[in-house]
């Protein structure tokens, strides 16, 4: 009885904790906008409109039908980037941090993948895979990979002795080891570089759509500038920057809060 009255009291405290992280999140956000507010009014709705102009041009693409289909189109091909740079960069990041001689060979190379800049590589791509998918994908891959692949080496190589250490002692089976030893830690590092990896692909598909495609929400964005629409560029990038939230706070903030419960015992 006492242990599942301990458990309902983590579980509470950690219901509690999500939601008022929550509402934290909610007070930036409302700061976020009252900042937008004052700066549109200073600056004229030509440079800069308001909220309730931008809001209100999202409703009125939503209800035309225009938003959906492009947003779809720019999760999809953001998603898969990131979805490919999760499991190739988290594989072969465990990889290299359990081997020494291959961390320091993967050094160099994850060195220049960073310095080299997105826009390079949508170069590159463009000569590569043409006007399509291909190109935001293969941008958004190539430029996620190296922040998860350093996030997941750097979990494999910061790993306690001693836990191992005690683990072998008590003769846990493997299964209990991974679960209970070696995963809680590797993913302390590898969520906040998904995190940062998953709103980098965001902004990458769009420069990258802006740039090489005709649909999407950066195709869109390239035609509400041809037209010096500010209010459409405006619900477009709102739309941009709620599903990046709603992504994070409703799928990987859950899935983290699930993985990391260790860290309330």
């Amino acid at each position: 009885m006492k242990g599942c009255g301990r458990t309902l009291q983590r579980r509470a405290a950690a219901t509690g904790g999500y939601l008022w992280s929550g509402w934290g999140s909610l007070a930036s956000l409302c700061l976020v906008m009252a900042a937008w507010s004052f700066a549109a009014q200073t600056l004229g709705p030509l440079i800069l409109p308001t909220p309730l102009e931008a809001f209100a041009t999202l409703m009125g693409l939503f209800r035309d039908g225009t938003a959906w289909p492009e947003i779809v189109v720019t999760a999809r091909r953001a998603m898969l980037g990131f979805g490919m740079s999760v499991v190739v960069g988290s594989v072969l990041g465990l990889a290299a941090g359990v081997s020494m001689t291959a961390a320091m060979m993967a050094r160099p190379v994850v060195t220049l993948l960073l310095g080299m800049p997105p826009i390079a590589w949508l170069i590159l791509a463009l000569l590569w895979f043409g006007a399509g998918d291909g190109t935001p994908v293969f941008t958004v891959f190539i430029a996620c990979f190296p922040i998860i692949f350093v996030g997941a080496m750097q979990g494999t190589r910061t790993l306690d002795g001693q836990l191992k250490e005690v683990a072998q002692v008590f003769g846990l089976p493997l299964w209990m080891k991974l679960t209970d030893v070696y995963l809680p830690h590797v993913v302390s590092y590898l969520f906040p570089a998904w995190i940062a990896a998953l709103g980098m692909s965001w902004k990458i598909v769009v420069m990258a759509e802006l740039l090489s495609t005709e649909d999407g929400i950066g195709a869109a964005l390239a035609v509400s500038r041809s037209h010096l629409d500010t209010a459409a560029s405006m619900a477009w990038i709102v739309a941009l920057v709620g599903m990046l939230l709603a992504i994070e706070y409703l799928l990987l903030e859950p899935v983290k809060r699930r993985v990391e419960s260790w860290r309330e015992l």
